[in-house]
């Protein structure tokens, strides 16, 4: 093969990059990481933009395989393909330069915190919360990194104690290292890590704050994650009352 018929052969990156260069199309799977499907007007609230503007960009998302979309009635829902395309997206944002917060917008300094202290991505928890739940699972031996990260038979174990039941095998992982773009440090996703944060929510140890991905420890699970994980100093404080 030479050089030439390397320009037009595999993957299409540079189509992909193109999906995402644009920062309207961009900000739209940043919200899309909380797991839930949003319509184009919600979107294009989000963004300030024209709902027509927002349609154009979620077309474009949709067709480049990025999106998924489903209707209900005359209503168009888009959430995220899949897991592998959230993965990408966080590694992604990971990677980005942090945009700095501005020092006189107290609202935005405030969502940028709850951000950092605790998120969903996608179908798993993160920021400061998911990232001290995964080193406390590793320093309990629920979860080894010697030959990649796998869940041990304690670990196994300690999700039957607490009534949670993984779906039968499928193509999935059922735990998967993902690199927090708040703390830059891993935490857990996959089956396990999706089991997870729905038995916080179902639980009550987490409860969202508003509309976007931020969520708060509730002083149950402040207790629960003591009680099942043991004391530590990343626990989080808890920002919503049960």
């Amino acid at each position: 093969m030479n050089s030439r018929d390397a320009h037009v052969e595999g993957p299409d990156l540079a189509a992909l990059a193109g999906l995402l260069a644009d920062g309207t199309r961009a900000g739209f799977c940043l919200a899309l990481l909380d797991g839930r499907a949003w319509t184009a007007s919600e979107l294009a609230r989000h963004a300030g933009v024209a709902a027509s503007t927002a349609t154009e960009h979620l077309n474009l998302l949709v067709a480049g395989g990025l999106l998924a979309q489903e209707r209900q009635g005359r209503h168009r829902y888009v959430r995220l393909a899949g897991p592998a395309t959230a993965e990408l997206i966080e590694n992604l944002a990971s990677a980005a330069p942090r945009r700095p917060t501005p020092a006189h917008s107290l609202p935005a300094v405030t969502r940028s915190r709850a951000l950092a202290r605790a998120r969903t991505c996608y179908d798993h928890l993160a920021g400061a919360l998911g990232v001290a739940i995964t080193t406390a699972m590793t320093t309990r031996g629920l979860l080894d990194w010697e030959h990649g990260l796998t869940l041990t038979g304690k670990g196994t174990a300690w999700l039957h104690d607490l009534g949670i039941t993984l779906p039968p095998a499928q193509r999935r992982p059922p735990v998967r290292s993902c690199l927090d773009w708040t703390e830059r440090r891993p935490h857990l996703a996959g089956s396990v890590g999706a089991a997870v944060c729905r038995h916080a929510f179902d639980s009550g140890w987490v409860t969202r704050i508003g509309t976007g991905r931020a969520v708060a420890l509730t002083d149950t699970g402040h207790r629960a994650l003591r009680e099942h994980l043991g004391p530590s100093d990343e626990w989080p404080d808890t920002g919503a009352r049960s």
